[in-house]
């Protein structure tokens, strides 16, 4: 097994899964676009890219065609110039990196939709949409307010400036809309796009509306193994109470999982919901993004051992860099001083640490 695959098999915390419902069209905050070259290149030819010819056979003009690269997560433009009659058809070109496998959505002018996933272009250009396909489009509720039918996993983000908030990728990666629910009880929509990077695991949603207090960073000294910190989220939501966790733990180590430098090992117990949480010293300074615990069964299939209480943050100094390149100044502060006591690292904590709910 290649050495990426095998460590990712070794780590899960996923979202908390919510509810269940019929799924919807995905999109997710995406990551920033990358920077324009200086010079124009060439247009590569037509003949570059892969065709799509898709018929209307679905009884009434089409109003809406959108084709995206399998999996991506948010659905682009509408590509058609004018609505599309029943019985015609509207050809386009991909573009050749985009490959073959294609999702496919047609609206219709009575609002129904037909979703048409993973097909492959290449092998079949001509794509045809019958009536049968339509389905009635996803009703939604109020702008700006949780659909208690959608599909919903949840974990943990905190306010780390005015109206943003850090949490991991794999928490919002995928999600159709998410919402933030802050220490005073209040709900707020998180407003695409955000920025991501799914290499270190985080994500920096816009929240408007004061989600909470900036919590600050651990400026000095440098993080040293054995170290009491202190995690705080909201684990296993739906099966536990509503209200944010406290659990306490050590630094175990200065590196991750296969020596990973941007994470360290912590004996903070964590469970799914915990992702993206604050991982706090004693003075109650961030030093760091809780991210993954060790996956037990996995390693007891390969090693015969069941393995006890391996959790990984992401590092301090990882996320404020991360910050820094979203234009966001971190607040930071020096632990020193006699450390604080559990309950008032906790009453810090919950100020500036919110609920995230990702619905799909």
């Amino acid at each position: 097994m290649h050495r990426t695959a095998l460590l990712c098999a070794f780590l899960a915390l996923p979202a908390t899964t919510l509810a269940q419902g019929s799924p919807a069209p995905a999109f997710t905050a995406p990551a920033p676009a990358a920077t324009a070259p200086t010079a124009p290149a060439p247009a590569a030819p037509a003949e570059a890219g892969n065709r799509l010819q898709l018929v209307n056979r679905t009884g009434q003009d089409a109003t809406s065609l959108q084709a995206v690269r399998s999996g991506r997560a948010d659905w682009g433009a509408n590509t058609l110039p004018r609505p599309m009659p029943t019985d015609k058809s509207f050809t386009l070109r991909t573009r050749a990196e985009a490959g073959c496998r294609f999702d496919i959505r047609l609206t219709v002018a009575d609002g129904r939709v037909a979703v048409l996933r993973d097909r492959d272009i290449c092998a079949e250009p001509r794509v045809v949409v019958e009536e049968a396909a339509l389905r009635a489009a996803p009703s939604r509720p109020a702008a700006g307010q949780p659909d208690p039918k959608a599909r919903a996993a949840s974990g943990t983000g905190f306010v780390v400036a005015t109206d943003r908030v850090l949490t991991n990728h794999h928490v919002v990666d995928g999600c159709d809309r998410i919402f933030v629910r802050t220490a005073d009880g209040r709900t707020l929509p998180a407003v695409p796009p955000a920025r991501v990077d799914a290499g270190i695991d985080l994500a920096l949603l816009a929240v408007p509306g004061d989600p909470g207090e900036p919590l600050p960073f651990r400026a000095s000294p440098e993080v040293r193994r054995g170290e009491g910190v202190i995690a705080f989220g909201f684990p296993l939501a739906g099966l536990l109470s509503s209200d944010p966790k406290l659990t306490r733990g050590e630094v175990n180590g200065l590196n991750g999982l296969g020596n990973n430098p941007n994470h360290y090992q912590i004996s903070a117990e964590v469970q799914p919901g915990n992702s993206g949480g604050p991982l706090l010293d004693m003075q109650g300074h961030i030093v760091g993004v809780v991210v993954s615990k060790l996956h037990a069964q996995n390693i007891a299939k390969r090693t015969g051992d069941i393995p006890q209480n391996v959790n990984f943050a992401v590092k301090g100094a990882v996320a404020q860099e991360f910050l820094r390149r979203a234009q966001i100044t971190p607040q930071t502060a020096p632990s020193a001083g006699a450390e604080r006591s559990v309950a008032d690292i906790g009453e810090l904590a919950n100020r500036g640490t919110v609920f995230v709910r990702c619905e799909k």
